[in-house]
C-alpha cells in the first residue's frame, strides 16, 4: 500500500510492518498506540521504525491512517476525567476571596 508520511510516499505491506517491528522492544504506551502481532507500540515509535525518520518529522494521525488501512488494531485511548477536587477547589477559592461560589454544572 502506498501511503505518504511526513510528505514521503512509502510502500508499506503488512508483512513489511511486522518485520521491521521483529525484535523491537515496545516502549510504554501513552496515548495513541498500535498493536502490531501480541504487542502494543506508541505509534510515534512505529513510525520512526518504519520510516526511519525523526519523530518530530511527522504526525501520529498519518501513522495511524496508514497502520490502519493495513489492517492493525489501533485502540482509541480513554478520555481522562478531571480531578474530583478541582470544582471543590474552585469554590473554596471563590469562597475565600468573597465571591459567589461558581454554579455547579
Amino acid at each position: 500500500m502506498r501511503c505518504v508520511i511526513a510528505r514521503f510516499p512509502f510502500e508499506l505491506t503488512k508483512n513489511g510492518v511486522l518485520e521491521a517491528m521483529k525484535g523491537i522492544k515496545p516502549e510504554p504506551a501513552v496515548g495513541e498506540c498500535v498493536i502490531i502481532g501480541r504487542r502494543t507500540y506508541p505509534v510515534k515509535q512505529v513510525g520512526q521504525v518504519i520510516t526511519r525518520q525523526d519523530r518530530r518529522d511527522f504526525s501520529a494521525g498519518e501513522v495511524l491512517r496508514a497502520m490502519a488501512q493495513l489492517g492493525f488494531t489501533c485502540p482509541t485511548p480513554a478520555p481522562t476525567a478531571p480531578p474530583a477536587h478541582e470544582d471543590h477547589t474552585l469554590a473554596h477559592a471563590s469562597a475565600m476571596l468573597g465571591a459567589p461560589a461558581p454554579a455547579a454544572a
